[in-house]
C-alpha cells in the first residue's frame, strides 16, 4: 500500500488519531486514575472515620452504662458510703467484667483514689482523670481519650450519688495495638493513636501499622506521600490525643496499574484493526468506568444496596467484584455497628437507645400531626420492673437471671404486637412503646403482661416464680416531653411496686409523694448518721413474781422540723428503701449499749429488739449481733430478738437457718404480733423461739370479745405445751390484766403498766414500781 494513496492517508490519519486519542486517553484515564484514587481514598477515610466514631461512640455508651448501673446501686452507693473497700473493689471488679473493662476506679469527689481494679490503691493517690471528674460536674457524666501510666484507655466517669456525690465511678477499655488492629480490620485501614510530647513531636500510643513503622516515635514518620491520611483530634482533658487514620496508595491504585496495561494493550490492538474495533474496544472500556463511578456515588451517599453491574471477567470485572466485596463488607460493619448501638445483646431486645430514639420520633409526629389540624395522635408508654429479680440472682446465681431476662424478653414479644416495641432499658427494667394505644388500651395491655409473667419459670430444672410492676402514662395527657414521660412512667412503676397492684397510671399526686419521700429519706439518713434517732424502752411484767426483768426497745425520732415522726411513717419506707438495715443495726447497738450501762448501776435487764424480714434473711445478722456483744460486753441471754410471723414466712428455710445460728449464741428468740399473719405450726416447731408475743388487737379486747379472748387463751395453751413463754402486748385497763392472771399468761406490756420511757424515766418508774409492790406485799 502506498503511503500516498488515499487508504494509506486514511489509514496513517486513522491510525494516527486512534494512536493519538489512545494516547491521550491512557493519558486521561492515567490521571483520573490517580484523582479517582485519591478521592476513592478521601471517601473511605471519610466513612472509617464515622465508623470509627460510632465505634467510640458505642463504646462509651457501653461504659457508661455499665458505670450508671453500679453507680445507682444501693449496696454498692452503701459501701461507699460506709468506705467498705472490700465490697467496692468487688462490685467494680463484677461490672467491670460484664463488659470486659480495663480499667475500674472509684475517686472521692476530692480527687483521691479509693479503690482501682488494677490492684490494691496506694493510699489516697490523686485521681489521674480529675479533668474527666471536672467535665463530668458540668454535665452529669463524661467520656474521654486519656493516657494513664503510658497507656491509651477510654473511659468514662459517672457520679455516685446518695442524693450527694459521694463518690464519681471511672471505668475504661485500654486502647493498645489488638485495639487498633480490631479497628483497622474494621475499617479496612490503618489506625494509628498519637499523643503530643512536651516537645511538640508525636509518641505513639497504639498502632495497626507493622512493627518498623510503628516504632518510630514521630508523626513524619508514621505519615508519608505513599499514603492517604486523615487526622482525627479526640477530646482528651487537657492533652493531645489524636488518631491517625491511613491508606496505602499503592493498594488503592494497584488494580487502576492493571487497568492501566489493558488499555495499553487495547491501544497497540486498536492500531492494527479499525475504527469500529477502537470504539468497540473504547465503548467495552467506558461502560464499566462508568459503572464504577456511578457506585462510587451511590457508595458516597451511602447507598449499599444496589452492586455494581459489570459481567466482564477481565481486570475490569475484578475490580468491580472487589468495589462489590467492599460494598457488602462497609454495610455488614454499619449494621453490625448499628446493632451494638441499638441491640441488647443479652435479650435481642431494643436498647434504651433506640427506645428513646423511637419515642421521640413518636412524639415529633404526633406533634406534626397536631399542627397540621388532624386528629391529634395518642400513644402510651409503659415502664416495667420485674419483682424478686434480684432475689432471682442472689440466690440461683447470675446465669439463671440472665437465663430469666431472656425468657421474660421472649414471653414480651409473644405478648405484644408487632408495631409495639418492648426494649430492655437496664438490669431488669424494659419498656414498652404502644404507638396506637390511648390510657385505657395502655392498661389492658399491662394486665396482659401481667397475667403472661404470672406463669412460672423453669431454668434448668429451677422453678422461678417472677412478677412485675408496670407504671403508665400517656402521650400527651402525662407530658409532652420524652424525659417527663419516661420520669412519670418510672414513678408510677414504683406506685404499682409499692401497693402491690401490678400496674399504675401516673398520677400528679405521686410526684409530691415522691419528692416527700426522697426528703424523708435524705433526713432519715441524717438522723442515723448524726445519732438523732432515740430509742425508749417499754417495760414488761412478769405476772408470777410481780418483778420487771425485760423492756423492748422501741426507736423514735423526734424531727427538729416536722416533730415527732411516728415509726409507722419510716419504718415502712426504711424497710421499702432497703434502708432498714442502717436503723437496725443503729438500734441494736444502742439497745446492747444500754444494758452494758445498766449492768454497770446493778440493773439487770434484758433488752428486746425487734428485726425485719429483710434483716433475718441477711446472712451476716449473727455476726452483726455477736460483734455487738462482744463490744458492750453483755451477755447473750439478756439480749432478745422480736422477728414478726411474716418475715418468717417470707423464706422460712433461711429464716430458721439464721434463727438457729442466733440461737447458737445464746440469745433468745420470740415471735412478735403471733396470731396476726399465716404461720404453719411445722414451721413453728422447727424454730429454736423462747416466746410468743400475742398481738394487741386480740389482747385489748378480750374482755369484750368472746372470740378474741378464745384466741388468747388458745395461744396461752399452745404456746405452753410448746415449752414456750407468753407476752401479751396492749394491756391498757385492769380488767385485761387480771384476766390475762387468770389465763396464765407469763408476761405482760402496754400501756395500763406504762408507756414507752427513756432511759432516765424509766429507771425512775422501776424505782417507784418496787415500791408500790413492796407496799401492796405489806
Amino acid at each position: 500500500m502506498r503511503f500516498h494513496s488515499l487508504r494509506a492517508r486514511i489509514a496513517i490519519v486513522v491510525v494516527l488519531l486512534m494512536l493519538a486519542v489512545q494516547l491521550a486517553g491512557y493519558a486521561v484515564i492515567s490521571t483520573v486514575i490517580r484523582s479517582n484514587a485519591r478521592s476513592n481514598s478521601e471517601r473511605q477515610l471519610a466513612v472509617a472515620e464515622n465508623v470509627f466514631r460510632q465505634v467510640l461512640r458505642a463504646n462509651g455508651e457501653k461504659l457508661t452504662q455499665a458505670a450508671t448501673v453500679v453507680a445507682a446501686d444501693f449496696g454498692f452507693r452503701e459501701a461507699v458510703a460506709t468506705h467498705d473497700e472490700n465490697t467496692v473493689v468487688s462490685a467494680l471488679r463484677n461490672h467491670g467484667s460484664r463488659i470486659d473493662a480495663d480499667i475500674v476506679m472509684l475517686a472521692t469527689p476530692d480527687g483521691k483514689v479509693t479503690a482501682d481494679s488494677r490492684g490494691p490503691s496506694q493510699g489516697a493517690a490523686p485521681f489521674p482523670l480529675a479533668s474527666l471528674i471536672r467535665t463530668a460536674v458540668r454535665r452529669g457524666d463524661a467520656s474521654s481519650i486519656v493516657p494513664i501510666d503510658g497507656k491509651l484507655y477510654q473511659v468514662v466517669a459517672v457520679p455516685v450519688k446518695a442524693p450527694v456525690t459521694i463518690a464519681w465511678v471511672a471505668m475504661g477499655f485500654v486502647i493498645d495495638d489488638k485495639t487498633a488492629r480490631d479497628i483497622a480490620t474494621l475499617t479496612s485501614l490503618d489506625v494509628s493513636f498519637l499523643d503530643r510530647l512536651s516537645d511538640g513531636r508525636w509518641s505513639v500510643l497504639a498502632s495497626s501499622m507493622p512493627d518498623a513503622r510503628h516504632a518510630h516515635a514521630s508523626i513524619a514518620d508514621i505519615a508519608d506521600e505513599n499514603y492517604a491520611t486523615r487526622v482525627v483530634l479526640l477530646q482528651s482533658g487537657g492533652e493531645t490525643i489524636a488518631v491517625m487514620l491511613q491508606r496505602s496508595l499503592h493498594e488503592i491504585t494497584a488494580p487502576f496499574h492493571r487497568l492501566q496495561s489493558v488499555l495499553a494493550f487495547i491501544t497497540a490492538v486498536g492500531v492494527l484493526l479499525s475504527i469500529v474495533g477502537s470504539m468497540l474496544t473504547a465503548r467495552s472500556v467506558t461502560r464499566p468506568v462508568q459503572a464504577l463511578m456511578h457506585f462510587s456515588r451511590r457508595v458516597e451517599s451511602g447507598n449499599y444496596d444496589q452492586p455494581i453491574e459489570v459481567s466482564h471477567q477481565d481486570e475490569l470485572g475484578k475490580l468491580a467484584k472487589a468495589f462489590n466485596h467492599m460494598q457488602q463488607a462497609i454495610s455488614e460493619r454499619e449494621r453490625h455497628i448499628t446493632e451494638l448501638a441499638y441491640m441488647d445483646r443479652l435479650t435481642g431486645l431494643a436498647n434504651r437507645a433506640m427506645f428513646n430514639d423511637r419515642l421521640q420520633a413518636g412524639i415529633e409526629h404526633a406533634r406534626a400531626q397536631a399542627d397540621d389540624g388532624d386528629a391529634p395522635l395518642t400513644f402510651s408508654v409503659m415502664m416495667m420492673d420485674l419483682d424478686r429479680f434480684k432475689y432471682v440472682n442472689d440466690t440461683l446465681g447470675h446465669p439463671i437471671g440472665d437465663q430469666l431476662l431472656c425468657e421474660v424478653a421472649t414471653r414480651l414479644r409473644n405478648a405484644l404486637h408487632s408495631k409495639d416495641l418492648v426494649a430492655r432499658l437496664g438490669g431488669d427494667e424494659f419498656g414498652v412503646l404502644l404507638p396506637a394505644d390511648d390510657n385505657d388500651g395502655a392498661q389492658r395491655v399491662a394486665a396482659h403482661l401481667i397475667k403472661t409473667l404470672e406463669v412460672p419459670i423453669t431454668i434448668e430444672g429451677q422453678l422461678v416464680d417472677v412478677g412485675a410492676s408496670i407504671g403508665i402514662v400517656t402521650w400527651p395527657q402525662h407530658g409532652a416531653d420524652m424525659n417527663v414521660l419516661m420520669r412519670r412512667a418510672d414513678i408510677a412503676m414504683y406506685v404499682a411496686k409499692r401497693t402491690n397492684t401490678g400496674f399504675a397510671v401516673y398520677d400528679e399526686k405521686h410526684d409530691h409523694n415522691s419528692a416527700e419521700r426522697l426528703s424523708l429519706m435524705s433526713e432519715l439518713r441524717q438522723a442515723v448518721e448524726q445519732d438523732q434517732l432515740m430509742l425508749y424502752y417499754q417495760p414488761k411484767l412478769d405476772l408470777a413474781s410481780g418483778t420487771v426483768k425485760y423492756v423492748e426497745a422501741l426507736v423514735r425520732w423526734e424531727h427538729p422540723t416536722r416533730g415527732f415522726v411516728s415509726p409507722d411513717q419510716f419504718i415502712p419506707f426504711a424497710e421499702q428503701t432497703g434502708y432498714i438495715k442502717a436503723i437496725s443495726h443503729w438500734v441494736a447497738d444502742k439497745a446492747i449499749g444500754q444494758c452494758a450501762t445498766w449492768r454497770a448501776a446493778g440493773i439487770e435487764l434484758a433488752v428486746s429488739v425487734n428485726v425485719s424480714a429483710r434483716e433475718l434473711i441477711q446472712s451476716t445478722l449473727p455476726e452483726t449481733f455477736s460483734a455487738l456483744l462482744s463490744k458492750h460486753g453483755v451477755p447473750p441471754e439478756l439480749v432478745w430478738i422480736e422477728i414478726t410471723e411474716s418475715a418468717i414466712m417470707d423464706d422460712p428455710n433461711h429464716a430458721i437457718e439464721t434463727l438457729d445460728r442466733l440461737h447458737a449464741l445464746g440469745i433468745r428468740l420470740a415471735v412478735d404480733d403471733f396470731g396476726t399473719g399465716y404461720s404453719s405450726l411445722s414451721y413453728l416447731k422447727r424454730m429454736p423461739v423462747d416466746e410468743l408475743k400475742i398481738d394487741k388487737s386480740f389482747v385489748m379486747a378480750m374482755t369484750h370479745h368472746k372470740d378474741d379472748e378464745t384466741i388468747v387463751r388458745s395461744t396461752i395453751d399452745l404456746a405452753h405445751n410448746m415449752g414456750l413463754k407468753v407476752v401479751a402486748e396492749g394491756v391498757e385497763t385492769e380488767d385485761v390484766l387480771g384476766r390475762l392472771r387468770d389465763l396464765g399468761c407469763d408476761l405482760v406490756q402496754g400501756f395500763h403498766l406504762s408507756r414507752p420511757l427513756p432511759p432516765s424515766r424509766l429507771e425512775a418508774w422501776l424505782i417507784e414500781w418496787e415500791i408500790r409492790q413492796t407496799a401492796d406485799e405489806a
